[in-house]
């Protein structure tokens, strides 16, 4: 876990964050941003609503 600012952050690797994305937004998952590429990672980042963000990344 790396704090920046105060604030924990944790990352993630996954195969597909777009896929990953998609299924936690059906479980009612709140994420901060949509998916964003910035070649070659995609990543989104999760707010786990005790102030934790969470990143999950993924590369081609």
């Amino acid at each position: 876990m790396l704090v920046k600012d105060g604030i924990p952050f944790m990352s993630f690797g996954v195969d597909d964050v777009g896929a990953e994305y998609e299924r936690l937004v059906a479980l009612g998952v709140r994420f901060t941003q949509p998916a964003l590429s910035r070649a070659p990672v995609t990543t989104v980042i999760v707010d786990d609503a005790c102030g934790n963000l969470i990143q999950i990344a993924s590369m081609p």
